[in-house]
């Protein structure tokens, strides 16, 4: 029996789902949440609720009780009131995608919204997650009136390459909790998922290399040349720590000269392993190479990656492993 109405109820949701998608279309950034496609149902709370009502109307009538009655009444005006502030706390609200930030296969992709609340009202209790019942869900967001707050919605990453965010749902059950309003969306956004790095059992060829404009400035080995002021990006490693400590501010060390060792990470040389299993080694040398402050490049079928170094530049790397489609049959 369980089964049975487990099974009906996935065949609601998906017809329910299919229903709203259909009614609502696509969601362009940024999002208005208007007042015809917020739904509103009572809680749990919401059915007792009105079940004591109900009991109390009987008790009433029966006993010809008119304060019994008159409570009756007002308790019921209490959860008219409540479900219309309830849809309210809504209605009108906007959201607009701040970052979608990648991740590893395994891990976490997220994608950071902005809610802005164009009335004087605050907008208390706003959940935003993937699945209205039963869906991860962060802590509940308050939205001061006239002003904005931020919230996320991550997804599991079970594969490399993009993971599309097809669809959340922002809800509140404010107040009192006797109704719970929720309104779908369905946004074109997607962020990247790297593939999950390998263990570190494979060392990565060394070349020693002229890296021009990327080393020169930062990390060559031979001549202390001064300092400049840091830049995202820079290694810890040729940070100034002294000078910050006398109060001088953060800098970076600046070295003269170029003859310094480089990597460049090519798919050819790791003979041997299947696709998955080289992009799994490429994004590991990849994470070491930056986390020692080291310059290297990247080489794929089709692709080629110079030598660099900087945050920007290991996503950009990442990316490319993220996205890498090697020749024959589609992946699993």
């Amino acid at each position: 029996m369980a089964r049975l109405l487990q099974r009906l109820r996935v065949r609601i949701d998906r017809r329910t789902r299919r229903w709203i998608l259909e009614r609502q279309g696509r969601d362009a950034d940024p999002v208005e949440l208007r007042r015809n496609r917020i739904y509103i149902l009572p809680t749990r709370l919401g059915v007792a609720y009105a079940a004591m009502l109900f009991a109390m109307l009987l008790g009433g009538m029966n006993y010809n009780n008119n304060v019994g009655l008159a409570l009756t009444f007002l308790l019921a005006g209490l959860g008219l009131v409540a479900m219309h502030h309830c849809h309210g706390t809504l209605a009108g609200l906007r959201l607009r995608l701040l970052a979608a930030e990648p991740g590893f296969v395994g891990g976490r992709v997220r994608f950071r919204w902005l809610l802005e609340n164009p009335s004087a009202m605050s907008r208390p209790a706003i959940e935003v997650r993937l699945e209205r019942i039963g869906g991860e869900r962060g802590p509940p967001v308050e939205v001061p009136g006239l002003a904005a707050a931020s919230a996320e919605v991550s997804i599991r990453a079970r594969r490399r390459g993009l993971v599309p965010l097809e669809r959340f749902v922002v809800s509140t059950a404010h107040p009192l909790g006797f109704f719970r309003a929720w309104a779908v969306v369905h946004p074109d956004h997607a962020a990247i998922a790297w593939p999950r790095p390998s263990d570190r059992d494979v060392v990565p060829p060394r070349t020693s290399t002229d890296t021009g404009g990327a080393q020169a400035a930062t990390v060559g080995d031979e001549d202390f040349a001064g300092l400049r002021p840091f830049q995202a990006g820079d290694s810890l490693h040729r940070v100034a720590w002294k000078a910050y400590a006398r109060g001088q501010g953060l800098h970076t060390k600046q070295y003269a000269g170029t003859d310094v060792v480089s990597h460049v990470f090519d798919w050819d040389s790791l003979v041997g392993l299947g696709s998955e299993d080289r992009l799994a080694q490429l994004c590991r040398w990849v994470l070491d190479a930056h986390d020692r402050g080291e310059a290297f490049g990247l080489r794929l079928p089709g692709t080629t990656i110079e030598v660099n170094l900087g945050v920007s530049h290991r996503e950009r790397c990442l990316n490319a492993l993220a996205l890498f489609e090697p020749a024959g049959p589609p992946r699993a």
